[in-house]
């Protein structure tokens, strides 16, 4: 296994441990038709103790908490702003220009989109797939109204779920496994199915505060 790559103007907290292969504060490379700014972006800021593990890549520009642990092979993008004590499951991609608040827990092989918002103590359970973009690459309108989701403190998003673009989970909902949810979705609330519909409340013992 290769050596681990650090660029040398990342910024890297206190008891930060990055394993064999993976890649620290990188510039990312854009295509020549992309719309982001070329101009080089600062250095990534690793908070303390944090844990990069075996062949992961972490971007510069983007900014994680203390205590983040980012899974085998994981991937958190440019301008991301990760929380404390956040976890990036094995395989999970975080793309640019999103938030994640603290102690959210993102599984294994998820994707979460460009310009999303997760609050804190969120679960997103393995293989949820979020999008951004209704028109899916067609029309310069797209530019204008591209969002991600935004998922708000305490909910819960089943394995396989699919978020449509712009679409609010609220604070303490729960999200089915392979729901497709195309519109937002009321606090403390279950949905189901494709398109997710309202199947009840959540239980007042399933509930942070209870």
């Amino acid at each position: 296994m290769a050596a681990a790559d650090v660029h040398a103007d990342t910024v890297l907290g206190d008891g930060v441990v990055v394993h064999d292969g993976a890649i620290v504060g990188k510039q990312p490379v854009l295509s020549p038709r992309s719309t982001t700014s070329p101009e080089p972006l600062p250095p990534a800021e690793i908070g303390d103790g944090t844990v990069i593990a075996q062949g992961a890549t972490v971007f510069a520009g983007a900014k994680l908490g203390a205590r983040v642990l980012v899974g085998d092979g994981a991937c958190i993008r440019e301008r991301c702003v990760i929380g404390d004590d956040v976890v990036i499951g094995h395989g999970s991609l975080v793309e640019n220009d999103t938030t994640i608040g603290a102690r959210t827990k993102i599984q294994a092989q998820a994707y979460v989109t460009a310009y999303t918002t997760v609050e804190e103590d969120v679960f997103v359970a393995p293989c949820v797939v979020t999008t951004n973009d209704n028109f899916m690459g067609r029309t310069e309108r797209r530019h204008q109204l591209r969002k991600g989701p935004t998922i708000r403190r305490g909910a819960r998003i089943g394995g396989g779920a699919v978020l449509c673009p712009g679409i609010e989970i609220g604070e303490e909902a729960f999200v089915g496994a392979g729901a497709v949810v195309t519109k937002d979705v009321p606090p403390r609330t279950v949905v189901v199915g494709n398109p997710a519909r309202v199947l009840r409340d959540v239980a007042d013992d399933e509930l942070l505060d209870a």
